[in-house]
């Protein structure tokens, strides 16, 4: 066990395996056991339990009751080796959930700077990107995808597979059984578009020249009387499209479950 420079309340069980960097904090009754690594700065809060083959960035502040890294809830899993890996700058607050992944993927990844509130469950292979919110009570299927920048309003139900895109919200309470593309906003029980997210985007710095291009790019895709191919195929053949609209469109096309509309 290598916890040198961490601080370790005098209740906390941790595996002779796991790695503890400098300045590590373990509150009372923490539990952790094999293959985990905690990066520098991290704070475990009391209760947390992860479980094993995990790793965790620097920074991150795991709040109490927390539980990382357990198997997947998946009938398929059989013991196989799989991992859980989160990003350094990433809060996780109380009784949220993580699983590790299967043989599917190998893992459940979790990047930077994220902020999982209370009683979130991740399921195994679901990928997270940077800076994603997710609010309290969203639960998610295997193997979903959320792109970085995006927002998850609370009691979300996400089904398995599902790709969110890249800065889109997604209201609370809803249920999305689709994918969501890049730069939207979302809600309802069915989910439904509800325009551009235009003031996340203007949160995130992008410049007013592409929020405007991508609202053409949205009205012809979602509020003209054309069907989705042929909108593509129209602003496709257009000269010099900014990335965001054709990462708009590649999202779009590259949709195997289909896309909320």
């Amino acid at each position: 066990m290598n916890i040198s420079g961490a601080s370790v309340h005098s209740t906390a069980i941790i595996d002779p395996k796991s790695i503890l960097r400098n300045n590590v904090r373990v509150g009372p009754y923490v539990i952790i056991g094999p293959g985990v690594k905690i990066g520098r700065e991290t704070v475990l809060g009391p209760h947390v339990v992860i479980e094993k083959d995990t790793t965790i960035g620097d920074n991150c502040d795991i709040s109490a009751s927390a539980v990382l890294g357990g198997d997947p809830q998946d009938l398929k899993y059989s013991g196989e080796k799989s991992h859980l890996h989160i990003g350094s700058g990433t809060t996780i607050r109380e009784f949220a959930t993580v699983n590790r992944g299967t043989a599917d993927s190998g893992e459940t990844r979790i990047g930077e700077g994220c902020l999982i509130m209370a009683y979130v469950h991740i399921a195994h292979d679901c990928v997270v990107g940077n800076d994603v919110v997710i609010s309290n009570a969203v639960n998610m299927g295997g193997h979903v995808q959320i792109q970085d920048g995006a927002t998850i309003g609370g009691l979300t139900a996400i089904h398995q597979f599902v790709r969110i895109g890249r800065y889109s919200f997604s209201g609370g309470g809803s249920r999305i059984t689709q994918d969501v593309p890049p730069y939207v906003k979302v809600a309802g029980n069915p989910v439904r578009l509800y325009g551009l997210n235009t003031v996340g985007l203007t949160r995130r710095g992008i410049p007013k020249s592409v929020i405007v291009e991508l609202r053409k790019s949205y009205q012809e895709l979602f509020q003209s009387k054309m069907n989705i191919g042929q909108a593509i195929q129209k602003l496709e053949n257009r000269a010099n499209l900014v990335e965001e609209v054709e990462e708009f469109i590649d999202f779009i096309r590259s949709s195997d479950r289909g896309i909320v509309t």
